[in-house]
């Protein structure tokens, strides 16, 4: 994984995604993304919800991204696995593309190995973040 920015997450998303991974590990579920997940919140600048910028992704924020291999835009909602649902776009911190910009900013461009091979993300817009509309608990 190739970054050049450096993460920003919220104390409240920190603690809720650790507790996550606990919860996992305890029941022995094995996912790929685990470790990835842990590796990035344990790097992130860690900060309160009153104060992490606008234009940083948090949980439950909507994102708009652009692969730069393919020109094409997407935009879904990043949500922890139990709300994961793609018809809806709610894609979960688990998958790929989720733990990859988690704490990351507008702007961003992040490489990022996924099924189909290794593409190239830009986050190019935050429709929502909760912590930017006072929604300190979602």
């Amino acid at each position: 994984m190739y970054r050049k920015s450096k993460l920003c997450i919220t104390h409240f998303d920190y603690n809720r995604l650790k507790q996550m991974i606990s919860d996992y590990t305890k029941r022995n579920k094995i996912d790929s993304n685990i470790k990835d997940l842990l590796g990035e919140i344990e790097r992130a600048q860690k900060v309160d919800s009153h104060v992490i910028p606008p234009n940083f992704v948090t949980m439950n924020s909507v994102i708009e991204l652009k692969n730069l291999n393919e020109l094409e835009f997407q935009e879904f909602k990043l949500v922890f696995p139990e709300e994961a649902n793609t018809e809806e776009n709610k894609i979960s911190v688990l998958a790929p593309i989720g733990t990859a910009i988690l704490g990351y900013k507008i702007g961003d461009v992040i490489q990022w190995k996924i099924p189909s091979g290794e593409n190239q993300f830009q986050i190019t817009n935050i429709k929502y973040q909760p912590e930017a509309n006072g929604d300190y608990h979602l």
